[in-house]
């Protein structure tokens, strides 16, 4: 388990690394929204690529002891999404992430680009 939920969206930010996502984003909601402390956001090359993704950070976090609470968009591969309650990871392919562009429809957030 995760001390933190800061410390559980690095954990998810660096699980998409180890994938190769790309333009990795942690999103602040917790000011937002009651729903969830954070954006995971990234992108990916492929469908391929996001499943691959998802399914590493699925497999990380089980590791800890957390399973996802929701999981949508796995069979398609455009877009998925794992919710883990407190943090919400988002892969997309970067036709995906623009055409929805969550920065931009949640600009108010506090965003903080993930370093290596």
């Amino acid at each position: 388990m995760f001390s933190s939920t800061e410390e559980m969206s690095k954990v998810i930010a660096q699980a998409a690394s180890d994938k190769k996502a790309s333009d990795i984003v942690t999103l602040d909601m917790k000011e937002l929204t009651v729903n969830t402390d954070y954006f995971i956001i990234c992108s990916a090359n492929t469908s391929t690529q996001v499943k691959a993704i998802a399914d590493h950070i699925e497999d990380v976090l089980q590791e800890q002891g957390v399973p996802f609470l929701h999981k949508e968009g796995h069979r398609e591969g455009g877009w998925v999404l794992l919710d883990y309650g407190d943090c919400v990871a988002h892969i997309f392919t970067e036709e995906n992430r623009q055409f929805y562009n969550l920065e931009g429809l949640w600009g108010n957030a506090p965003f903080k680009p993930y370093e290596d």
